[in-house]
């Protein structure tokens, strides 16, 4: 049976997007929990895939971070890779 759009195609388009949405997450929380040095947190943060579920809760939560600080410093990460 012909398919013009695979089941396939799809969960590998959708695992893209979570990828991208996850990395920039993860490294971001990682960062952080180094900065503040918090070795437990490094290693749940690095370690555990939740696809930033873990990573979100953990900027905003424990390093109470507001969104303001975090916007600025992904901007800031963005503008020094150019």
């Amino acid at each position: 049976m012909y398919q013009p759009f695979p089941f396939e195609a799809l969960t590998t388009i959708l695992a893209i997007i979570l990828v991208l949405w996850a990395i920039p997450w993860k490294i971001y929380a990682v960062w952080i929990a180094v900065k503040n040095d918090q070795k437990k947190w490094f290693v749940a943060l690095l370690l555990l895939n939740t696809v930033a579920i873990l990573e979100i809760i953990y900027i905003f939560k424990i390093a109470k971070k507001s969104w303001a600080e975090v916007k600025t410093d992904f901007r800031n990460a963005w503008v020094s890779i150019k």
